[in-house]
C-alpha cells in the first residue's frame, strides 16, 4: 500500500518554482481566467454535496449487503480507537490546509481531488452493498456525527472503500516534499490499521483506498490542467 500512496511526481525547476508559496502566488493565479471558475465551481459543487451526502447514505445504511469472510481483519484485536483515529485525520487536515492555503494552484487540485474522491465513494458504495463486519466497534466522529445525525441509527453500511484512508491518501498526493510524503504516508497507514481494528471496514476497503485517491488526485490534474499553469 505504501507504494500506491507515494507515487513518483518528477518536479521540473517551473514547475517546483509555480508551486513555491509567496505574495504573489495568488494575485498569479486568479488573473487566470480559467482558475478563478474552476475554483467558484469546485466550491460550489463541494456545497452541493452537502444536500445530497446525508440522504444518500441514509440509503445506504437502509440496504441489506454482504458479509465477507477477512482473514486479515481476523488476526487485529478489537478497540475503540475514534479519539486517535480523528485526532490523525484532523491533524493531518489542518497541517495540509496551512500547507495549500499559500500555494492556490495545488489547493485548487487538491480541492477538485477531493469533490471527485467523493463521487466515486459514492459510486462504489451504491454498486458494491456490504454487511459490516463482525464486531463493529461504532466509531464516533464529532463532525460527521453531527452532519448526519446518526446519533440513532449510526452509518455503518459505507464500506467499499474506506473514505478516512482515502482521504489521508489524497493529503499525501496535495502536499509536496519527501519528508511530507514519508510523515504523511505513515499517518495514513496508520488510520488505515486504526479502522480495521475498530472493525468499521474490511481489510479490501482500505487497501482499496489509495487507489481511488490517486484516480481522483489523477483527474482532478486533468481538470486543472493548462500547459503554462504546472500543479
Amino acid at each position: 500500500m505504501a507504494t500506491l500512496l507515494t507515487p513518483s511526481f518528477p518536479q521540473t525547476a517551473s514547475e517546483n518554482h509555480s508551486t513555491q508559496p509567496g505574495a504573489h502566488a495568488w494575485p498569479a493565479a486568479w488573473a487566470w481566467a480559467g482558475f478563478r471558475w474552476r475554483l467558484g465551481l469546485v466550491v460550489l459543487l463541494l456545497l452541493s454535496l452537502l444536500l445530497v451526502v446525508p440522504q444518500f447514505y441514509h440509503f445506504i445504511q437502509s440496504r441489506p449487503g454482504q458479509l465477507l469472510n477477512d482473514p486479515l481483519l481476523a488476526l487485529l484485536p478489537v478497540h475503540d480507537v475514534s479519539g486517535p483515529t480523528f485526532a490523525l485525520i484532523y491533524s493531518s487536515i489542518a497541517a495540509t490546509l496551512v500547507f495549500l492555503l499559500p500555494r492556490p494552484k495545488l489547493l485548487l487540485r487538491a480541492l477538485w481531488g477531493y469533490y471527485l474522491l467523493q463521487l466515486l465513494r459514492m459510486l462504489t458504495l451504491w454498486l458494491v452493498p456490504l454487511e459490516p463486519p463482525t464486531g463493529l466497534v461504532i466509531l464516533h466522529d464529532p463532525l460527521i456525527d453531527h452532519i448526519f445525525e446518526v446519533t440513532t441509527q449510526p452509518i455503518v453500511r459505507d464500506l467499499f472503500f474506506s473514505g478516512h484512508t482515502a482521504t489521508m491518501a489524497l493529503l499525501v498526493l496535495a502536499g509536496r516534499g519527501r519528508k511530507w510524503r514519508h510523515v504523511m504516508v505513515l499517518m495514513t497507514l496508520a488510520v488505515g490499521l486504526l479502522v480495521l481494528v475498530q472493525r468499521v471496514h474490511y481489510s479490501y476497503d482500505v487497501l482499496a483506498a489509495p487507489f481511488f485517491a490517486w484516480l481522483a488526485y489523477w483527474v482532478a490534474g486533468q481538470v486543472c490542467k493548462r500547459r503554462d499553469f504546472r500543479f
